[in-house]
């Protein structure tokens, strides 16, 4: 599934209906919602009730009920009060409306999108998912928590209006709609290319924070490669171009302002020049039209409202489209209605049976083709072969990220297809090849694999990978912050951090993708000693470069090109003089020198 392209957002900007796909999440919130529009409603009341409050006051006020002045007054000031109190309470149930549907939106979002296989993400870009859960969202949030109230209340506003200037004069609200196209028609032509070069500054920004970010987190390449120069040129033609941009935009905006001030206070004075003449002719009292221009202007400006509104709701629209795409995706994994469970004592034996997959980015090239494998519960197995030869790929079926076109995985009997996705994974511990750590202090990231686990059993799991000998000098120990990505160790240790939240989950069955390929020499012996441990009685999977892990395993299987070519025990293929040898001969030369001959020979 791909992002939408400018093409398609636009079509979707021209379909403000799209918007009622936030419904759902607005209707728990239906008292909010009520409150919201009767507090509207008497703030646009109150509004239109003081252009009959002014005519009042200078109809009578100065006249022969001039005793009545302070009633008067004091009745607008009533009004007044009223449309305050109004104006308080839509403002704050429409933006706590409008916050709490955002919430609800990007939960919903997250808590899908979460969910999704990995299929998804080669596909969609996680910027892409990341723009649609920040920007897209707080687009939304303008209108819920404001846009939405603004246009409601504006065509209250208009359709109110209207009504009171026809009754205050029908000969001047004729002339104030022949004149109304003549002063909102070119006001939207010109708005539009405002807001369309505010989209491009916007770009323009973005681009400049893109280029900034890039450059800034590959600062050590940056600076190795003595790119500093050339990276400030580029950067300062970015922001160059985003200047151009926003002064082509501060332009336009200007006359535009210009325009609206000539336009709308140009049709005001011709309508008061006629009115002005019915005054004297006494066709109209001074407080009528002093109500009805009053009135003229809360037309006129509602109606420039709507149209800026409508750019809004056709925008918002398009942002409720791109996320109700994500949450109209469906799992490509998921559990059966009725999942077929694993066995209570989880023996952790593992089977392929003549698998066959092709990962969905790249479906003319099997990654594993006719794949057969039995691992036996507590049996350690080693699986090589060079690059590409689908050695990752056995252990993302067997945590069912994927699942494969033809064939069957079975964990202790149970078709993987049939059985509960999390419950198979909660029965196995990963340890990748690039640890990931996450934005947290060090016992968080090590209680990742347990989280219901206490300090005690953390400290045990981190003395067990060799991890508290670097924690304990951290300036606050297992609760010192580690930054984004673990930028504040080494590869190592985030290997070792990695393999104590294996440890700590204490799992059937163990995947090792090449776990101790970041740790130098001394840490990988004790790192080793400590998987020995814990590899003892459960099944374990390696992904295995060094011969240090392969020749501890109680089985080689060599695979190439998605199928398993040798299997054995390392003197075993040795002997055989096949992929195995040659391939040990290549990577590890000084290592099988020094403990296999016969491999360095052939």
């Amino acid at each position: 599934m791909r992002g939408l392209g400018p093409e398609s957002e636009r079509e979707t900007r021209r379909n403000v209906g799209g918007l009622r796909r936030i419904l759902p999440f607005i209707a728990p919130y239906k008292w909010m919602v009520v409150g919201a529009v009767a507090a509207l409603v008497v703030a646009a009341g109150s509004v239109l009730a003081i252009g009959q409050a002014i005519r009042r006051v200078i109809d009578h006020g100065f006249g022969d009920d001039a005793v009545f002045i302070d009633q008067y007054f004091l009745a607008l000031l009533g009004v007044v009060a009223v449309l305050a109190a109004a104006t308080f309470g839509r403002y704050y149930l429409v933006t706590w409306l409008g916050e709490r549907v955002i919430a609800d939106l990007r939960k919903a979002v997250y808590g899908h999108v979460i969910s999704l296989s990995p299929a998804f993400f080669e596909t969609m870009r996680t910027g892409e998912v990341l723009s649609r859960l920040t920007a897209d969202t707080t687009l939304i949030q303008t209108v819920v928590g404001s846009s939405a109230s603004i246009a409601l209340r504006n065509l209250l506003m208009f359709l109110g209006g209207s009504v009171l200037l026809l009754i205050s004069s029908p000969k001047l609200t004729g002339l104030v709609f022949i004149l109304l196209p003549v002063v909102i028609l070119p006001i939207m032509v010109f708005g539009r290319r405002v807001r369309r070069l505010s989209r491009d500054s916007q770009d323009r920004v973005a681009d400049i924070s893109s280029y900034a970010g890039e450059s800034l987190t590959a600062i050590q390449v940056v600076q190795a490669f003595c790119h500093e120069t050339i990276d400030r040129l580029r950067f300062a033609e970015v922001t160059e171009d985003a200047f151009e941009t926003a002064v082509r935009r501060t332009k336009a905006r200007a006359w535009l302002t210009a325009l609206v001030m000539l336009l709308v206070f140009g049709a005001v004075d011709a309508v008061v020049w006629v009115g002005a003449k019915d005054v004297i002719a006494g066709d109209m009292s001074g407080g009528q039209i002093a109500a009805f221009v009053f009135y003229a202007i809360i037309v006129a400006g509602a109606l420039g409202a709507l149209s800026e509104v409508y750019g809004e709701l056709q925008r918002a629209a398009g942002a409720v489209e791109r996320l109700a795409e994500l949450l109209d995706t469906e799992p490509d994994i998921s559990a059966p209605a009725e999942p077929t469970p694993l066995p209570a004592d989880a023996a952790g034996r593992v089977s392929f049976r003549d698998v066959t997959f092709q990962y969905p980015s790249r479906p003319d090239l099997p990654a594993l083709d006719g794949f057969n494998l039995d691992v036996a519960p507590g049996e350690t197995v080693a699986v090589v072969g060079p690059s590409g030869a689908g050695k990752t790929t056995v252990f993302q079926l067997l945590l069912r990220f994927y699942d494969p076109q033809g064939g069957q995985v079975l964990l202790d009997g149970v078709d993987l297809m049939q059985a509960d996705p999390g419950e198979a994974r909660s029965r196995m511990g990963l340890v990748p090849q690039d640890p990931v750590v996450f934005a947290a202090d060090v016992a968080e990231n090590i209680r990742y694999g347990r989280p219901a686990a206490d300090d005690g059993e953390i400290r045990a799991a981190a003395d067990a990978a060799n991890v508290s000998e670097f924690v304990d000098a951290l300036p606050e120990g297992f609760a010192t912050y580690l930054g984004e990505r673990g930028v504040r160790l080494s590869g190592g240790q985030r290997q070792r951090l990695a393999i104590a939240r294996a440890i700590l989950r204490n799992p059937p069955i163990l995947l090792l993708d090449e776990a101790t390929s970041s740790l130098d020499a001394e840490s990988e012996r004790m790192v080793q000693a400590a998987l020995e441990g814990l590899m003892a009685d459960r099944t374990t999977i390696v992904i295995a470069h060094r011969l240090a892990t392969v020749l501890k395993a109680d089985r080689i299987v060599v695979m190439d090109h998605g199928r398993v070519v040798e299997t054995g025990s390392h003197d075993e293929l040795v002997r055989q003089g096949g992929l195995y040898a040659r391939y040990a001969a290549l990577q590890f030369a000084t290592e099988v020198a020094a403990i296999a001959p016969s491999a360095a020979s052939a």
